[in-house]
């Protein structure tokens, strides 16, 4: 069989961007790494027609999807829209959630392979979907993972519907599942509705390297299981580590994912042999994202100079071969007694620093809201009109706009609003961890 991934897999880059100068004594350096992927369009197409994606489908068909009967409907289009995507030799199955999962198409255990008449099948099967019972996303996921790992394909995903809360699962049984998943394959979760947890379905995602999102209306919901499942079908590099090396004496503060959506990626450190550690990232494929990562030196006289970190782009090997080096960039640290020059802040960690807060400050804000906190979800929504509008991110200040009264944008006064709808409060707190690129000058 052609090797597909050689001669046209991506190419991985990574830009270091960072103020290395500190002052005498200045022990924290920060630093942005844009990892960037390229050229993989030709060897996705190659990946599908070599069977190396498997994808699972995951809809709920709990008792609510009844109500109204237009969320059982949008869920089967949605699905047929989804396979319609899926390109040949892709790996594939559809799982009906309830209480229990079951296994819609194509059954026994198995993955079918995307052809057309596999997906005329499939659809045909979705006309099984009706809705009854109860809700317990762990089985759902674990029957998916089970499907997924009987797979050789190096990309493994879900994509996972649900339109309400976990109710007849133990928190704790989902936790455990989630952890037993990360890894192995990687979700997108939607909300279909407003009668779900907005960090129950964005907690499935963020463990699973997913996306997150609600789709209110589920005459949305094709359009949007399209775009996902062709966001899947471009994925074309799985597993790729972060690995982060710091000399003896430095301490990492933490590594977060700063673009295009916030994530911490601190507590999912692996050793990776003395002073490194490997942080995932997932599956890619034509795209860019921005880490941001602080360590901390020890403190040093002005003139002396270190290597702060060095920041590794890793992809696993076969069983007992090392991984392979897609790219790399240095973090540096440089004492200085030039004031100017160790008081600059860099331009990309000034902005992701902000983005960071915008998302901390319109959760902290919404659940102020929640819990009767007028003055503390005042000041806190006020913060992120405020960072909203300075770092240009205009769709977050749309969503914030349905939450309270701008009075003042630059400045942050805002009023709340008496009335929100829920569907306004739950898309700003779904979609609070989106950010925006750095303004180019």
């Amino acid at each position: 069989m052609a090797n597909f991934a050689k001669p046209s897999a991506p190419r991985f880059s990574v830009e270091v961007y960072q103020n290395e100068f500190l002052p005498e004594g200045g022990r924290d350096v920060h630093a942005i790494v844009t990892v960037t992927s390229t050229g993989g369009a030709t060897a996705t197409r190659a990946a599908a027609a070599h069977g190396s994606a498997a994808v699972v489908i995951m809809v709920d068909c709990s008792g609510s999807m009844e109500y109204p009967p237009d969320k059982m409907r949008g869920a089967r289009e949605a699905t047929a829209a989804a396979i319609d995507t899926l390109r040949d030799g892709t790996a594939f199955a559809v799982i009906a959630g309830t209480h229990v999962a079951k296994e819609v198409y194509p059954g026994q255990g198995r993955l079918a392979v995307a052809d057309p008449a596999t997906r005329a099948q499939a659809k045909e099967a979705l006309r099984s979907l009706s809705p009854g019972g109860g809700t317990a996303i762990g089985t759902w996921l674990r029957l998916a993972d089970g499907l997924l790992r009987q797979s050789p394909a190096a990309i493994r995903h879900g994509i996972l519907l649900t339109d309400g809360r976990n109710e007849h699962e133990d928190p704790a049984v989902l936790r455990a599942t989630l952890e037993a998943c990360a890894g192995r394959f990687t979700c997108d979760a939607r909300g279909v509705g407003t009668d779900w947890e907005v960090k129950e379905v964005t907690g499935i995602a963020s463990a699973l390297l997913g996306s997150a999102d609600i789709v209110a209306d589920p005459a949305h919901l094709a359009e949007d299981f399209t775009r996902m499942m062709e966001n899947a079908m471009g994925k074309e590099v799985a597993d790729v580590a972060l690995r982060l090396w710091t000399p003896v004496g430095v301490e990492i503060q933490y590594v977060k994912q700063v673009a295009p959506t916030v994530q911490d990626l601190s507590d999912r450190r692996t050793g990776a042999g003395p002073r490194a550690g490997d942080y995932p990232t997932g599956s890619w494929g034509d795209e860019s994202r921005e880490y941001h990562v602080c360590v901390r030196v020890p403190a040093a006289s002005v003139g002396q100079e270190m290597l702060a970190a060095r920041v590794t782009l890793l992809l696993p090997g076969a069983p007992g071969e090392p991984p392979a080096t897609l790219a790399q960039g240095l973090v540096r640290a440089v004492w200085t007694d030039d004031l100017a020059a160790s008081t600059a802040i860099n331009p990309q960690v000034a902005h992701y620093t902000g983005q960071a807060e915008l998302a901390q400050a319109i959760q902290q804000g919404l659940e102020a809201r929640k819990l009767g906190d007028v003055d503390g979800a005042t000041a806190k929504l006020g913060r992120a009109v405020q960072l909203a509008s300075a770092s240009g991110n205009a769709d977050t200040a749309k969503l914030l706009a349905k939450v309270v009264d701008v009075v003042d944008a630059a400045a942050g006064t805002v009023r709340l609003k008496a009335k929100v709808a829920d569907a306004d409060e739950m898309t700003l707190e779904t979609r609070s961890i989106q950010t925006v690129r750095v303004k180019k000058t």
